[in-house]
């Protein structure tokens, strides 16, 4: 299916792995790109000489183009976009709008530049300032997430600028892949449906509990670091957000000083990255200082398997997703869904014995 995202990225299908921190990493970007959709590394979690190593091993398993996932307002994101020109990455996509300066760095060296937005007024921005195509997340998404739902969200979006725009939020089979290309997207973007995949590293007690999960039991909560984030509800979730303020706060501390080991990154440079996560937002210095919780509390899960000391960023997908396909019978499936409701819609489909008409 040829569509202006397959066009512009190089892939077979118009679909997109996002960038899940401690769950996209080499293994289910390559497995994504050899099944023809656009895999994306998660790189907030590395060490800038650790994501060299990791697009590298992507390279290894692959000849097909991948993206890299930044933060824009990172202090060293200049450093991790040199990384990503030396190593010919295709592209890059960013949780944050990435400044002008930016996107022309990454342009200029040949790289797709692909936003994530929430607003379509931050659509109208990036797409001003030269981005290729923005990746437009409704509130259905996991992960850190608005509140307008992606059928509100998409259309307006859609009818607010002239570059490419997928879909994200809500989808994880054909079906929602038509109805996207019916708004005028071209194509869609999936976290939780790739986190579920016999692909994903994530342990196998982490995925039962995401497949035992009902729709209800998705939800979201500024717990975590003070910004509306979409999660399973757990025992976890519950207890943070009964938890006083000056006990969060030291297990913010002993927590931010485990991502600073692991991640490389000094303190100063750490708040460096609040004070930017602050600039235009209504967060305290203690807000702040909780966003430290988030990449331990999802290492806690995503790596370590602990459902008890983790958080399981969500979309609310979840709850209708019931097996675990590898990223090649996933994307195969969801584009003989996508072709069966094609025909649907134009008539020409007839049901085989089992299906429902």
């Amino acid at each position: 299916m040829e569509t202006a995202l397959t066009r512009l990225v190089g892939v077979r299908h118009p679909i997109v792995q996002t960038g899940m921190g401690w769950v996209a990493g080499p293994r289910l970007v390559s497995a994504t790109a050899n099944a023809g959709a656009l895999g994306i590394l998660a790189s907030a979690t590395m060490s800038v000489d650790r994501l060299r190593a990791a697009i590298r091993e992507v390279k290894s398993r692959t000849q097909a183009p991948f993206g890299v996932n930044l933060r824009a307002d990172a202090s060293d994101a200049g450093d991790r976009v040199r990384v990503m020109i030396d190593e010919g990455v295709r592209v890059a996509s960013f949780a944050l709008a990435p400044s002008r300066e930016l996107i022309a760095e990454l342009k200029g060296a040949g790289v797709v530049v692909i936003p994530s937005i929430g607003a379509r007024r931050h659509a109208e921005k990036v797409a001003a300032w030269g981005a290729d195509a923005v990746i437009v997340q409704g509130g259905e998404g996991g992960g850190h997430t608005g509140e307008v739902a992606t059928t509100v969200l998409l259309p307006q979006v859609v009818d607010a600028v002239e570059i490419p725009v997928v879909a994200a939020g809500g989808f994880f089979d054909g079906r929602g892949l038509v109805a996207a290309l019916a708004y005028g997207a071209a194509g869609v973007a999936m976290g939780t449906r790739f986190l579920l995949t016999s692909d994903s590293t994530v342990p196998d007690a982490v995925k039962a509990r995401y497949l035992a999960a009902t729709v209800r039991e998705v939800t979201v909560t500024r717990a975590v670091d003070g910004l509306p984030h979409r999660m399973l509800r757990t025992d976890l979730v519950d207890a943070l957000e009964r938890s006083g303020r000056a006990r969060t706060l030291l297990h913010a501390l002993r927590r931010a000083a485990g991502y600073r080991k692991l991640s490389g990154t000094s303190w100063r440079r750490m708040l460096l990255d609040g004070r930017a996560l602050r600039h235009g937002k209504d967060l305290t210095w203690s807000q702040v200082l909780l966003a430290a919780n988030t990449p331990m509390l999802l290492k806690a899960s995503m790596v370590d398997g602990r459902t008890d000391l983790g958080v399981m960023a969500s979309g609310q997908v979840a709850g209708v997703i019931d097996d675990l396909p590898s990223c090649a019978e996933l994307v195969e499936r969801i584009m003989k869904e996508a072709e069966e409701a094609r025909k649907r819609l134009t008539g020409s489909w007839q049901p085989t014995v089992g299906q429902r008409p």
